[in-house]
């Protein structure tokens, strides 16, 4: 019997794919615990209605990544911090302040978790910080931490 699964199950395989499970397996298992549909053509346009829904979504955000490198290329970020004597600075520059600094600087909205710091940045100076922006995609934020009057 042909199914289109509406969730991942194991050993058979992912949400929306179509497979070929035993009959039983499919009336006793699959179907009572909506983890699958069966192939009828409604139901298979349906499926290829989401495949392409999802591909045009996909490939939104791939375009949106790629013009994010783009503003990150001419955006470098100015960041203030108190330091002591010797130029170390009071605590450190995260990559939760360096997001915060580009959305109040230039608009572009970069999540945290998508800013690759090897360690916490604990002096002034320049700084290029990698940004993995999903897609196999990835830009260079420039961060410049200069002294807070």
């Amino acid at each position: 019997m042909k199914v289109i699964l509406q969730q991942d199950v194991k050993g058979q395989g992912k949400k929306g794919q179509l497979i070929e499970v035993a009959e039983g397996y499919a009336r006793n298992f699959l179907l009572p615990r909506k983890l699958a549909v069966p192939a009828t053509a409604d139901a298979m346009n349906t499926m290829r209605l989401q495949e392409k829904a999802k591909r045009a979504e996909e490939a939104r955000q791939r375009s949106e990544a790629l013009k994010i490198v783009e503003k990150l290329k001419n955006s470098p970020v100015k960041i203030a911090a108190r330091a002591g004597a010797n130029g170390k600075l009071f605590g450190a520059v995260t990559s939760k302040e360096v997001s915060d600094a580009l959305q109040a600087q230039y608009g572009i909205e970069l999540g945290k978790q998508k800013i690759v710091m090897d360690e916490p940045i604990k002096a002034y100076g320049s700084y290029q910080l990698k940004a993995k922006l999903g897609f196999e995609i990835s830009g260079t934020v420039y961060v410049m931490v200069v002294e807070e009057k």
